[in-house]
């Protein structure tokens, strides 16, 4: 017998499994990798040796008009020791630069003060112009193209007429998108909202190409390289971290040639192998990331990837605030099944796309796949029974109701920390 510890809102819970039932553990080595002593040198050699690029004082010598595109609350960005060495950098060749720092909202709802200091420190938000970006203020934004998959490209007018333009971000799997990180500050950190839904719609994440972990053929991740470069974003340093959000890896220059490294490492540490199995027991990490079914839904991609059509995912998530967002939820629970309203949005064209059309789809494409079995005690039950999703209160009656439908024999994958691992062949 087997015996695993799950990462389940604030604690663990216990996984018991025969050991002829088991397939597999994929785990990635990200979240225990040790990070250096000096997390601040560590991120300025990164500055002092550029990938693709001239040094940041470099390009910002002689330049009047900079800007600074940081991640919003979000996103666990190591701000207080990155920012101040981009500032002191850009002063150090030009002094008299206008700087503003530009918080990539995208589509979320605005920053607070309190968060900008939790962020950015007291002494930076007192001091420095910040700006919070509004996808749907369209006297602050300006198109300037057409996106490959067809939609408008419309940016923030300060992102797209600063004299230099650089941004600060992290890597991490992202479930279309491929990865986080370098150009996603653009878009859609700083993109309209019409243009972040078309990016974003329903035949754009029905491509085969667009899954966790890949970037070659995946058209949302061209979009949003074409809006980049489009407003020239000249500069990034990204960052990977780890379980403890300690840096790990820090990567900056050019925003493909960095992010790309940022991206090879990080699939260093997350690939796993596919494993064959009828059943897979993932969870989101615990606490924060599990306290809702929108979040969760990161977890059920990597399970999705890992299953044949018609095996059992058990999702290990307490789910403590619901569903994460009404739009989201209401997409799939009020259609008449989670297969029409998958057909629906995979058809609908990107200037059609609904609220949180994007979340929702990836659900019903594993509800559509799947049958899904979530483990929380905190969660109401008829939230989960209004999207036929199945409920149990622990790992093991969840590991029941699994073999009920696939038969004693059948083979276990668990997946202590899905998305922390990138699945491959």
């Amino acid at each position: 017998m087997r015996e695993f510890e799950l990462p389940y809102d604030k604690k663990t819970l216990k996984l018991h499994l025969d050991e002829r039932n088991f397939a597999g553990l994929l785990e990635g080595s990200q979240s225990t990798y040790p990070a250096p002593e000096d997390q601040a040198a560590f991120i300025a050699k990164s500055l002092d040796e550029p990938i693709g690029s001239p040094r940041l004082e470099e390009l910002a010598a002689g330049k009047r008009d900079v800007v600074i595109i940081c991640s919003d609350h979000t996103r666990p960005i190591p701000s207080k020791i990155i920012t101040p060495m981009l500032l002191e950098r850009i002063r150090s060749v030009s002094p008299d630069a206008r700087i503003r720092l530009l918080i990539a909202t995208g589509s979320h709802r605005t920053t607070s003060r309190e968060e900008l200091v939790s962020k950015f420190g007291e002494e930076i938000v007192e001091r420095e112009e910040i700006i919070v970006h509004d996808a749907r203020d369209k006297a602050n934004l300006v198109e300037v193209g057409t996106l490959p998959s067809g939609g408008p490209c419309i940016i923030n007018k300060i992102a797209a007429e600063a004299d230099l333009l650089i941004s600060e971000g992290f890597v991490e799997a992202h479930f279309f998108a491929g990865f986080s990180g370098g150009r996603k500050s653009v878009l859609p950190g700083v993109s309209a909202y019409e243009t972040i839904t078309a990016n974003h719609c329903g035949p754009n994440l029905a491509d085969e190409n667009t899954r966790p972990g890949n970037l070659e053929g995946n058209v949302v991740h061209r979009d949003m390289v074409y809006a980049a470069r489009k407003v020239n974003l000249a500069f990034i340093i990204n960052v990977v971290l780890n379980g403890k959000r300690e840096v790990i890896g820090s990567f900056a220059g050019d925003l493909e040639a960095a992010h790309e490294a940022g991206c090879e490492f990080l699939r260093s540490l997350a690939g796993v192998k596919r494993v064959n199995c009828d059943v897979a027991v993932v969870t989101n990490g615990g606490y924060p990331l599990d306290q809702n079914l929108y979040q969760s839904t990161k977890g059920l991609s990597t399970a999705d990837a890992v299953l044949p059509e018609g095996g059992v995912v058990i999702m290990v998530a307490g789910c403590r605030d619901g569903h994460g967002g009404r739009d989201f939820y209401e997409n799939v629970a009020q259609a008449a099944s989670p297969a029409e309203f998958l057909e629906r949005a995979v058809h609908t064209p990107f200037d059609k796309t609904a609220p949180e059309q994007w979340t929702s789809q990836i659900l019903a494409k594993t509800l559509v796949r799947h049958p899904v079995i979530y483990v929380s005690d905190l969660v109401d039950p008829a939230l989960m029974a209004g999207l036929g999703i199945r409920l149990a209160k622990t790992p093991d009656e969840a590991l029941e109701m699994a073999f009920e439908l696939k038969g004693r024999d059948a083979r276990v994958a668990v997946i202590p920390n899905a998305p922390g691992v990138i699945v491959g062949d």
